[in-house]
């Protein structure tokens, strides 16, 4: 009686390596972008939530000069108001660790503007980008 091996051979092995670079190599760009537009998501959610606590503050003091409520600062952003005045704002939202290089604005107007993106991006003045090609959030 013959007995047979088991096991699996170098071409069989080196077409389950071919098949895992290449879904990886479709796969890793699309994760990390999801994950970058998760990130950026966070910032963006923050600054619309802040907006009408401060036009709320402004109906009753009449004033953005002391509003204390930006958001707090994240693994991946840090906000600060500034040009807080009698009549206007500007509230910031500046990337670091994985969103760094990105500069998110609103004003008391409702303008959203993308006044800092990484090397490849682009920046608008009329909303906040969130891919690559330039794309907003609305």
């Amino acid at each position: 009686m013959q007995q047979r091996q088991s096991g699996f051979t170098l071409v069989e092995l080196m077409v389950v390596v071919a098949i895992i670079g290449i879904l990886s190599a479709i796969a890793l760009p699309s994760y990390n972008s999801y994950i970058l537009r998760a990130r950026l998501a966070e910032a963006h959610g923050d600054l619309a939530a802040t907006q009408p606590r401060l036009e709320q503050y402004w109906s009753n003091e009449r004033t953005y000069e002391g509003f204390a409520g930006k958001p707090a600062d994240t693994k991946n952003f840090t906000y600060t108001l500034t040009s807080a005045t009698a009549s206007g704002y500007v509230l910031t939202a500046t990337g670091r660790a994985g969103a760094a290089d990105f500069v998110y604005t609103i004003n008391q107007a409702g303008t959203r503007a993308t006044t800092g993106a990484p090397t490849g991006w682009t920046k608008k003045a009329t909303c906040w980008v969130d891919r690559k090609d330039g794309a907003c959030t609305q």
